[in-house]
């Protein structure tokens, strides 16, 4: 019996209590035997230049969960090509661990922009999906991405799974850093210090 692994790919720019809620309700609630946290050093939809260096964010991620002993920060992608695809670090993961089966993260917000990401068919093939809510914006009024969610939501390999929805956003968090606001209760304990003491987004 292969060792089912969750992977939670994201910039985690920085890692917040909404990621680890979300990251302990998934193991809690599912056949799931570790998450791992997937740093990303480029995701191909955002602008690089508002990222912290990726050791940091590695750090960031290693501090938040060492309280966890199901949960691991994986810097894979940062040995591969980047951009990063995310069939790309599964192909290589699945090769690496043959004796582990790789199940994928996503809020439901990605499914209508699934087609959109590289040999999207390959990876609804080869590997099961976890798609948690997420409260939708703009896009649930375009009648193209919303035939497609609901299109591939049906795929025997999603899993729709009812978890707490958590809004909160890395990006307001920076800002809110930025103006001088306190993020306290939005960071784990040690990534809070580890930001207050520093001048990351400042």
């Amino acid at each position: 019996m292969k060792k089912k692994i969750g992977l939670f790919f994201g910039s985690f720019n920085p890692i917040h209590i909404g990621h680890l809620i979300l990251g302990n309700y998934i193991l809690e609630n599912s056949d799931m035997e570790e998450l791992w946290f997937v740093v990303s050093p480029q995701n191909p939809f955002k602008d690089k230049k508002s990222l912290l260096k990726d050791h940091n964010r590695l750090d960031m991620v290693q501090l938040a969960i060492r309280n966890y002993p199901k949960m691991r920060a994986s810097n894979v992608e940062f040995s591969l090509p980047t951009p990063s695809y995310t069939i790309d670090t599964l192909t290589h993961l699945t090769e690496k661990y043959p004796d582990y089966s790789f199940s994928l993260i996503m809020g439901e917000d990605n499914l209508g922009s699934l087609p959109k990401w590289k040999n999207y068919e390959l990876l609804l093939e080869r590997y099961h999906i976890i798609v948690y809510p997420r409260i939708f914006g703009e896009e649930k009024n375009d009648e193209v991405f919303e035939s497609l969610r609901l299109t591939i939501a049906q795929h025997e390999n999603i899993s729709l799974i009812t978890a707490p929805i958590i809004e909160l956003s890395a990006t307001e968090i920076r800002n809110m850093i930025k103006e001088g606001k306190n993020v306290r209760p939005m960071l784990p304990p040690e990534v809070f210090d580890y930001l207050d003491g520093s001048s990351f987004y400042k």
